[in-house]
């Protein structure tokens, strides 16, 4: 069993924090021209190449059983040791209330910049596959965390379309950029579940 980093923004932190994502869907890179059904090739993280000669591609997040430990924004103040969290509302408060008192601290760090001992939130990878990103179904697109706020895609057909896989849709191209739904690139599908761990604060 390895651990491994993996970044969420603080919406997506959120929905870890109620249960409601269960799922994240990352780019596959180098992208393969065909993936070999997308089945494991047993209990490994491993994925062929549809191409003769091809080596054998791994997930770079690991495989069913092993953890991923989650970076989000945040900010610690060593005088009292408090690590502040963007995603929490108490968070946003305190750091509110540190500009208003001038703190010279008092800005966010990025995700990447966050270590180990901050982090609160560790996962337990318990499925991997690979598939094409429009693959998603209204119940996947739920167990990403997304909610129906009323956002429209365009289908393959030009038609307008609602729902999860919208609103999905909508998130992938803020994180990825535009055009990145269109593209449909093969992804890593990671499900997994919440773990409780104990580790050292330094």
């Amino acid at each position: 069993m390895k651990e491994r980093p993996i970044l969420f923004s603080a919406p997506m932190v959120c929905a870890l924090l109620a249960g409601t994502k269960t799922q994240t869907r990352r780019v596959v890179k180098p992208q393969p021209r065909r993936v070999d059904g997308g089945v494991p090739f047993g209990d490994a993280p491993q994925w062929a190449h549809a191409e003769p000669g091809t080596a054998m591609m791994r997930c770079p997040y690991g495989k069913r059983g092993d953890r991923l430990w989650v970076r989000e924004t945040f900010q610690r103040f060593t005088d009292d040791g408090e690590t502040l969290y963007k995603a929490d509302p108490a968070g946003l408060k305190a750091m509110n209330e540190l500009r208003r008192d001038e703190c010279a601290e008092a800005r966010w760090r990025p995700a990447i910049h966050m270590p180990r001992w901050a982090s609160r939130i560790t996962l337990e990878i318990t499925s991997v596959r690979v598939e094409r990103l429009q693959d998603i179904d209204i119940s996947a697109a739920q167990a990403e965390g997304v909610s129906d706020t009323g956002s429209l895609i365009l289908d393959s057909a030009g038609n307008e379309q609602g729902g999860p896989i919208a609103e999905y849709a909508v998130l992938w191209e803020q994180i990825n950029g535009p055009g990145s739904w269109d593209a449909n690139p093969w992804v890593w599908v990671l499900e997994f579940r919440r773990i409780d761990v104990e580790h050292s604060q330094c």
